[in-house]
């Protein structure tokens, strides 16, 4: 989560919401990081997930687009869009620190990760540094109001 932590600040250094992402290999390696972009490039897509799944593809440049061994690790519940990409992904755990009562696909507003009938479900654990990732948030928003 340190390192998920790390890519958020970078977000935040940059005017956007702070929200990072890792990707580790099974050996525990760093293979990916995602700093969430979506301000400073104008495109709604480039969540800290999304940005940290396009490398980690890259990095590994396997000759598939699967991450079946890897864990992403986010400092935030992730979103549909995101969720859809980690079950498209065949990303086997997430772990992600605060949860996000208004848009979280991992539990909860919707549950994509889990979900029975799709062809691929996640492990997750949600929680994770909890306080300290929600705090980077509620700071960066109070200081916008």
């Amino acid at each position: 989560m340190r390192q998920a932590l790390a890519a958020a600040h970078t977000a935040a250094s940059t005017d956007d919401v702070p929200i990072g992402a890792a990707i580790f290999a099974p050996d525990g390696q760093l293979v990916a990081t995602g700093a969430n972009a979506t301000r400073r490039s104008q495109d709604p897509t480039r969540h800290a997930e999304m940005v940290a799944i396009s490398i980690a593809v890259e990095t590994l440049s396997s000759s598939s687009w699967e991450l079946a061994d890897c864990t992403l690790v986010v400092t935030l519940e992730p979103c549909s869009m995101c969720a859809g990409a980690i079950v498209l992904a065949r990303l086997p755990r997430v772990v992600f620190g605060a949860w996000e009562p208004k848009t979280g696909a991992a539990g909860s507003v919707l549950d994509v990760l889990r979900e029975p009938r799709l062809n691929h479900q996640v492990e997750v654990v949600g929680g994770v540094l909890a306080e300290e990732c929600g705090q980077l948030l509620q700071t960066f928003f109070s200081r916008k109001r």
